[in-house]
């Protein structure tokens, strides 16, 4: 116990610290909100991995899909590294620094209302991000009850009261720059507690051949699987596992929902520059994979633990899984799982508050109440917006009304079938429209919306990738038949993709008769 509360006070001490330091950094909005658009490399791309994976991933979703899809799970953490991590930085990543830059644009609503000259779209754009960011920051702390029990056995609700009064008084305080550093210094704690917790397990069952073959022996029952199927052995290590269709459902969720996410695409507007790019693509790749895949490999092994206390009333609490599966371990990997997961949530929930007060302040008060108010005013408000927004939280999970914790479970598909096709495509084309801006809009929250009343595709996870996709199909086909922006307007917007950049020709190879002229 000693060991594992020192381990929680120096983790604590150094996000304090972090966050006094950068105080000195944040003299502005664009300072608070962006870090200036001079974060590096290595944090840049640390911020965008551990805002991608909270203690929703570790505890809630490896022990949820782990259980249902067996060692295949592990697809939904690579799909993450290559579509949700590679793919987003590639096609999202640089041409979104320059184009924000060009608007002067902060948050994906004034993006919005920049882009396709609507300041009605940011409005829109910034209550959409409210009503689906902040119940989502209350689904970060799932998984973190059980988990506490389990090491410390104190209150749950003294573990989310100090989680989130800690996370507040950084971001307050130093801002995005706090939030980048902070992330820096979780990120390795993930990546070294996710290698040292799998190999922990897996020892404890003769390692990873022998669990697997202990895996290979688990027939599977008529909830993850076809009747067919049902009873049959080693499907739960096998390569696509029992139910790959509802298996895609979750990648794609998981995994392209990044790309329509404000709080993951608000990091590529931080980006300082062109080696920031190179290497956070590299990285938080690389992150990905071990961290994502690491969570879905690990709870791929559930079912060897299967036993009386994950069962209530006859049904599987996922949440219970992982914990159960860690029971076994050393004080002192406990210990730092416990920190591994108090790092996934509090990044997570770092880069949710500070998206959703400075879009509030900046898309809602400032954009349609108070179109006056001055730079230190809109620091101050963004600073008691993130402790509202954290208050809110702690309100939500400490008791989560019912529809409450159906919006959390589809915040996700909601948020980017609304944002994703308009953002990708305004960054591509000149033939997006606004009224196609506002179908995507209309689409995401209302099919999402009616998709929880009336049920229409039964799971939220395969609700969320039909929105997603669908919103792609959606907006060409009506940009298609809409009225086009003024020309001139696109044009200078688009301009800023034009501008001529001389580079050292190690970077860039150029004809041998250009050479011979220059």
């Amino acid at each position: 116990m000693l060991v594992k509360v020192i381990m929680l006070i120096v983790f604590f001490a150094i996000m304090l610290a972090i966050g006094f330091y950068s105080r000195s950094k944040t003299k502005n909005v664009n300072d608070y909100v962006l870090g200036g658009r001079a974060v590096g490399p290595w944090l840049t791309a640390f911020a965008f991995g551990t805002s991608y994976f909270s203690s929703v991933v570790f505890v809630g979703y490896a022990g949820q899909f782990g259980w249902k899809y067996g060692i295949s799970a592990t697809w939904i953490g690579l799909g993450n590294a290559i579509i949700g991590s590679l793919l987003a930085w590639l096609v999202l990543g640089r041409r979104t620094r320059v184009m924000t830059q060009k608007l002067e644009a902060r948050t994906m609503p004034e993006y919005f209302g920049k882009r396709y000259d609507s300041k009605a779209l940011r409005v829109a754009g910034a209550l959409i991000s409210f009503v689906f960011l902040v119940p989502y920051t209350a689904s970060i702390y799932n998984g973190l009850s059980r988990l506490f029990g389990m090491a410390f056995a104190i209150d749950y609700k003294v573990c989310i009261i100090v989680m989130a009064l800690l996370t507040a008084i950084y971001v307050i305080v130093g801002g995005y720059m706090a939030t980048a550093l902070n992330d820096f210094v979780q990120g390795i704690i993930m990546l070294i507690g996710i290698c040292a917790v799998i190999n922990g397990v897996l020892v404890s069952h003769g390692g990873f051949l022998n669990a697997l073959k202990e895996l290979s022996l688990v027939p599977a029952d008529s909830t993850v699987t076809t009747a067919e199927l049902s009873g049959s052995k080693g499907l739960f290590a096998s390569f696509f596992g029992p139910d790959p269709l509802n298996l895609l459902g979750v990648i794609i969720l998981t995994s392209l929902g990044t790309w329509g996410l404000p709080q993951m695409v608000h990091k590529f507007y931080t980006i300082k520059d062109e080696k920031a790019v190179k290497t956070g693509t590299v990285v938080s790749t690389f992150f990905a994979i071990v961290v994502a895949g690491g969570c879905y490999f690990l709870g791929g092994f559930g079912r060897l633990f299967d036993s009386p206390a994950i069962y209530s009333n006859g049904k599987v609490l996922y949440d219970t899984i992982v914990p159960e599966m860690l029971k076994t371990l050393p004080d002192i990997l406990i210990g730092m799982v416990v920190v591994l997961v108090l790092s996934a949530s509090m990044s997570t929930l770092s880069s949710l508050v500070i998206t959703s007060s400075s879009t509030i302040t900046l898309d809602l008060l400032k954009e349609a109440l108070f179109k006056n108010m001055k730079e230190k005013q809109q620091l101050i408000t963004m600073r008691v917006l993130v402790a509202v927004f954290v208050v809110l939280s702690v309100v939500l999970a400490l008791n989560p009304p019912t529809f409450i914790a159906q919006l959390m479970g589809v915040s996700w598909g909601a948020l980017a079938g609304a944002f994703l096709a308009p953002f990708m495509y305004g960054l591509y084309s000149k033939k997006v429209t606004k009224i196609s801006v506002w179908v995507s809009y209309i689409w995401g929250v209302g099919f999402t919306v009616c998709n929880m009343i009336f049920g229409f595709v039964k799971s939220p996870i395969n609700a969320g990738a039909v929105t997603m996709i669908a919103g792609l199909v959606i907006v060409p086909i009506v940009s298609f038949i809409t009225p086009k922006l003024d020309k001139k307007f696109v044009d200078e917007i688009f301009s800023c993709y034009d501008r001529t950049i001389v580079v050292h020709a190690k970077h860039s190879l150029i004809e041998e008769d250009e050479e011979k002229d220059t």
